[in-house]
């Protein structure tokens, strides 16, 4: 049996340069980090929440800040790495280097869900930049993205844009290779909402969920699953290694928001896997990568999954416009 390929020599093959394979070891070390603070929260007495709340106005949790600490201390020690972009942090962070990397990242996704012990993860995206100004810079400019999802065991799912692996943390501290060039099936018979906020959504949604349910009597002539955990990694982990699609659209009480979920740091490195995965990422009225940050901080729908059933939603999108 051949032995595991590590991160390490995937990368030189992978990346399209020896800095940013740097980048995205120094990203690869702070998870390993944060997945070991995880293992002791509840005993160390971190499982709980602050006082405190970030720039959305959410409370933070004490792992929220821990995990935030944990990549501005790795990213500070890779000079290619000048800004910093997190959920934790009201503004950019600029760290007033000469490096030409960006992360942009959730820390900490799902944190909610510490205390029932569910998966929770740390999403990020890299991308190219010369000064703090050149952030704001929309999907398809992203060099590399990704997530670690913390669980029974500790994944890393990475892509550069053209296809995606996924790693598992060994026992010595480093990832393996798992698999390569995954591929998400074009039909599924899985979604992903939370369907308490059904009266909030949209025709459309309310549409493509009512047909779900109707299963193989409906239009769409089959029997359907739901699956929701609450926790973005969790669910679209499950949608990279089997197929599905996860919902968190626009509706009447995140209107004023522009949506729940973070475009630089949720929403376009889940969507750059989810397409070179061979699925889809959009907004209900666009794609996802297309769309042009105007705040780092700004708020999206979501629509991400297996190709046809995000085609099905667009589709319905379309007819009810």
């Amino acid at each position: 049996m051949a032995s595991p390929t590590p991160l390490s020599h995937w990368l030189q093959s992978a990346a399209t340069s020896v800095e940013l394979a740097g980048v995205i070891t120094t990203i690869a070390a702070a998870c390993v980090d944060i997945a070991k603070i995880l293992r002791t929260a509840t005993t160390a007495g971190l499982a709980g929440a602050t006082t405190l709340t970030n720039v959305q106005g959410e409370t933070q949790k004490q792992l929220d800040i821990v995990s935030n600490d944990i990549f501005i201390k790795h990213i500070g020690q890779n000079p290619n790495i000048r800004i910093l972009v997190s959920e934790e942090l009201d503004e950019v962070l600029d760290l007033q280097n000469q490096g030409a990397f960006a992360i942009a990242c959730d820390p900490l996704d799902g944190s909610s869900n510490l205390d029932v012990n569910v998966t929770v993860g740390s999403i990020f995206s890299v991308l190219a930049v010369a000064s703090a100004a050149d952030i704001l810079q929309k999907g398809t400019a992203q060099l590399a993205g990704g997530y670690a999802a913390y669980g029974p065991s500790t994944s890393l799912v990475l892509s550069f844009g053209k296809s995606v692996a996924a790693f598992t943390l060994g026992d010595d501290g480093l990832f393996y290779l798992d698999r390569d060039n995954i591929k998400v099936p074009e039909a599924s018979a899985e979604y992903a909402i939370n369907t308490a906020r059904y009266r909030f959504w949209d025709d459309a949604t309310k549409a493509y969920v009512d047909q779900n349910v109707a299963g193989e009597t409906g239009p769409a002539g089959k029997r359907y699953n739901m699956r929701w955990i609450g926790s973005m990694v969790a669910d679209i982990h499950r949608i990279l290694m089997r197929g599905g699609i996860f919902l968190y659209p626009l509706d009447s009480e995140t209107l004023g928001k522009g949506g729940r979920l973070r475009l630089m740091y949720e929403a376009n490195p889940m969507s750059l896997l989810l397409e070179a995965a061979g699925g889809a990422a959009s907004t209900g009225h666009g794609r996802i990568l297309e769309v042009v940050p105007t705040d780092i901080h700004q708020r999206i729908p979501v629509i991400v999954g297996s190709r046809d059933e995000v085609a099905r939603l667009d589709a319905l999108y379309a007819k009810l416009r």
